[in-house]
């Protein structure tokens, strides 16, 4: 058996869904003249639940499970969380890596563990080579706990799981949010350089397109705001800020002082060195929502970042996230859960890799 639960335990959301489904299909047949509550209780259940259906909705499109490893790796979990408290401790620094790298893996293919191919045996193919991956990190980290998984559950915990994985756990070990996601995903047998260069976001990316981008993998315009959070941890390289800091943009004002600031990081339209890296909010190590109040302060890294803070569709979310950290880490925690489950393969279409660099 590959990875798989009891079969009676394996798809409890997709019960649940039939369930939210059935309930719905009682609420719209009340009749006008019929009865009050029963409609205002479909109301509040309906407007409490939207944000979970949401979630399940998308697994169990994905065929994806919460409990999927229970029976085959049942401590798969504690496995990846014990070694990333150990990376994470010696590098503060690395939440941010894991978290752009399971971000730009989902961009391309999917969910697929794609990005860890190796471009070798793929002459020169590989998503990682792509100028668009520049700054990539960690994958000798997701490859260091796929070695020790398959000590323990040869064959059985894929790829782009530990990834999905070591992401959540970089959230958690952050200061953000515990998020529990379904698992299940396979790993993809192709990957393309190509696909790399025209699916990643480039830093000069406008609302529309970043919004474009995450609604079609499933999330709202609340969500897909929220999704720009994880911008509290990390930083950005000088070659993604230059443009914006050394040409002309009037329609994409910077807070004054922020713009000296970057320039001391930055001091050339072509920077000398690649390896500068402008923190993207005061507290690059801490996930918090400090990256929202900075953006509506004019000190967005990115031109998108204030953008955001200026478009009246996502302006009011940005405000919100703000004001409140715990509404910012919920919904964070509900777009990270649909993001890490598009388009991934499962089943028969993919396969567990027994070395996350290569195929089988």
């Amino acid at each position: 058996m590959e990875g798989k639960a009891n079969p009676s335990a394996t798809f409890p959301e997709s019960r649940f869904c039939l369930l939210i489904l059935c309930f719905i299909c009682i609420c719209l047949i009340q009749r006008p003249e019929g009865k009050e509550r029963m409609r205002n209780t479909c109301f509040m259940f309906l407007l409490g639940t939207a944000l979970g259906v949401g979630i399940l909705v998308g697994v169990c499109k994905a065929q994806l499970a919460y409990d999927y490893y229970k029976y085959s790796c049942p401590n798969v979990e504690n496995a990846v969380r014990k070694v990333m408290l150990g990376v994470v401790l010696t590098d503060p620094t690395a939440p941010a890596a894991f978290l752009r790298l399971l971000f730009h893996d989902c961009q391309v293919q999917g969910c697929d563990a794609s990005i860890l191919l190796d471009s070798g045996a793929l002459r020169g193919n590989s998503e990682v080579v792509s100028g668009r991956n520049f700054g990539i990190r960690k994958l000798e980290t997701i490859e260091y706990i796929k070695y020790i998984l398959e000590a323990v559950c040869p064959g059985q915990v894929s790829c782009a799981d530990i990834i999905a994985l070591a992401a959540k756990e970089s959230v958690s070990l952050s200061g953000g949010p515990n998020i529990q996601i379904p698992l299940g995903r396979k790993d993809s047998t192709t990957c393309s350089r190509q696909a790399a260069d025209t699916h990643l976001p480039s830093p000069d990316i406008t609302v529309d397109q970043l919004l474009n981008i995450f609604m079609s993998k499933g999330l709202n315009v609340e969500e897909s705001v929220a999704i720009m959070g994880g911008h509290t941890v990390g930083g950005g390289h000088c070659l993604n800020i230059a443009g914006r800091l050394y040409g002309r943009h009037p329609d994409n004002p910077i807070n004054p002082g922020f713009e000296a600031l970057l320039r001391l990081y930055c001091p050339t339209k072509t920077p000398v060195t690649n390896l500068t890296i402008v923190p993207n909010d005061k507290t690059p190590l801490i996930f918090d929502n400090l990256y929202f109040r900075d953006v509506l302060m004019g000190k967005g890294l990115f031109t998108v970042d204030s953008s955001i803070s200026r478009d009246p569709r996502t302006a009011p979310i940005v405000r919100q996230f703000a004001a409140n950290v715990h509404h910012f880490f919920q919904v964070f925690s509900s777009a990270f859960v649909k993001l890490s489950s598009s388009n991934v393969l499962t089943k028969e279409k993919g396969q567990v890799r027994r070395e996350c660099n290569r195929v089988n």
